[in-house]
């Protein structure tokens, strides 16, 4: 059985000091939630955690953003408030995990030489 194969969506904000990530579980909940703000924004966010990636785009090595990076780059070091700038003005970016097959567990049954 394939594991992975799974959606994963982004925001990608390109600040004038670094570059911002959120993810997202589904671009239909956020463009319903741009349109809709009494949808409630965890509904909308995989997890309250805004990353950076050292002004490498969206594919470089994912960092937590500092309060002091948040305050500089947004005035505010208040995650929340961080992340409604990041999805308000950041652009969606949708990747899919690769699919992975592979052995579960090696040690089961006839496949182990005794």
């Amino acid at each position: 059985m394939a594991r992975g194969n799974v959606g994963v969506y982004k925001v990608f904000y390109k600040g004038q000091y670094d570059d911002f990530l959120v993810f997202v579980d589904d671009v239909a909940t956020l463009k319903n939630w741009k349109k809709d703000r009494s949808i409630p924004l965890s509904q909308v966010v995989s997890g309250f955690k805004i990353f950076i990636t050292h002004r490498q785009g969206a594919q470089g090595i994912h960092d937590g953003a500092s309060k002091a990076m948040l305050e500089n780059e947004f005035g505010t070091n208040k995650d929340d408030e961080c992340i409604v700038k990041i999805l308000e003005m950041g652009e969606i970016q949708e990747t899919e995990n690769q699919e992975r097959n592979g052995v579960k567990n090696e040690n089961m049954g006839p496949r182990v030489s005794h």
